[in-house]
C-alpha cells in the first residue's frame, strides 16, 4: 500500500491528526477482540453481563497486538511523521479501555492531552509535559472494532496541538503538570470537534499534543481501542543544522511562529 502522500503531511502538521483506514488487517482486530473478551471474563454474546461502562485492561504484548502495531503501513507512517530512526518499534499496545453501552458517565471524559514524563509520581496530575515532548512522539488511536457516531469514539479538537505547543514554551524543558495544563484546555473550546470513528483497523497518527477526550457510549455494541506512545528515540528538535525537521517538529515551529 502507498505510504503517506505530502498532503496528508501537509494536513497533520495543519490538523494534528491523520487517518489511516486499514493500517492493520481486521483479522488481527478480531484476535485481539477475542483476547479481550476473555481476559475480561465476558462474552460478546451475553449483554447482560456488561454492567459497567468502563472495563480497563492492562498493558498488551505479544501477538496479535505488537503484529497490528507495526505494520508496513504504519511504520512507513512513522518514518515519514517522526523521522527514520527517530522512534522506537511498538513493543505492546498499551491499556485498553473497553466502553460498554451505557446511560451512564465513565467519569473520565475530560479534555487533556497524554503527559508524558515524571509517571513514576503516584498522582497522576503531576505528570508533566514539555514543549519539545520528552517520552512521547506520537499519540496513536488503534480502532480494534467498528467505531461510529454513538460508539464513544475520541474526540479531538482539531488544531489544538498549535495552541498547547504555545502554552508549553514558556515552561522549557520542565514542563507543565497536568494540574498546570487542565484549566487552560478551555482555551481550546472554539477549535473544530472531529469524532475518531472508522472500521476496526482504522489508526488514528495525531501529534502528542492534540487536545482529545474520550465520551459516553450511547451505542449499542462495545468499544475496543487502544491509545498507545510512539516512543522516540529522542525528544524533539527545534533547531537542526540540517533543517530536517520532522512534520512533528514543523508543526511546534509553525505554531511557535519559528518556521
Amino acid at each position: 500500500m502507498p505510504g503517506l502522500d505530502n498532503s496528508q503531511i501537509r494536513d497533520f502538521i495543519e490538523s494534528g491528526y491523520v487517518r489511516i483506514d486499514q493500517a492493520f488487517p481486521t483479522a488481527l482486530a478480531e484476535a485481539a477482540r477475542d483476547i479481550l473478551w476473555r481476559d475480561m471474563g465476558l462474552s460478546p454474546d451475553d449483554p447482560a453481563g456488561w454492567t459497567e461502562p468502563l472495563v480497563r485492561l492492562g498493558m498488551y504484548g505479544g501477538a496479535p497486538f505488537v503484529e497490528a502495531a507495526n505494520t508496513a503501513v504504519l511504520t512507513r507512517a512513522y518514518d515519514r511523521l517522526v523521522g527514520p530512526g527517530r522512534w522506537r518499534a511498538p513493543a505492546a499496545m498499551g491499556t485498553f479501555p473497553i466502553r460498554f453501552p451505557s446511560s451512564g458517565s465513565s467519569g473520565d471524559e475530560g479534555w487533556h492531552v497524554d503527559v508524558s514524563f515524571d509517571s513514576d509520581k503516584p498522582d497522576y496530575m503531576d505528570w508533566r509535559v514539555n514543549w519539545v515532548s520528552r517520552g512521547r512522539a506520537l499519540l496513536m488511536l488503534f480502532l480494534f472494532s467498528d467505531v461510529g457516531e454513538d460508539d464513544a469514539p475520541t474526540r479531538i479538537r482539531k488544531r489544538s496541538h498549535r495552541d498547547v505547543a504555545r502554552m508549553l514554551a514558556p515552561a522549557g524543558a520542565a514542563g507543565l503538570t497536568m494540574r498546570e495544563l487542565a484549566p487552560r484546555f478551555v482555551e481550546t473550546a472554539g477549535r473544530e470537534e472531529v469524532l475518531a470513528t472508522g472500521a476496526a483497523g482504522t489508526v488514528y497518527l495525531c501529534h502528542p499534543f492534540l487536545v482529545h477526550s474520550a465520551q459516553a457510549h450511547r451505542g449499542a455494541h462495545p468499544r475496543f481501542m487502544a491509545q498507545p506512545p510512539l516512543f522516540p528515540r529522542s525528544e524533539l528538535q527545534l533547531k537542526r543544522a540540517d533543517r530536517a525537521y520532522s512534520p512533528v517538529e514543523t508543526a511546534v515551529k509553525e505554531a511557535l511562529g519559528q518556521a
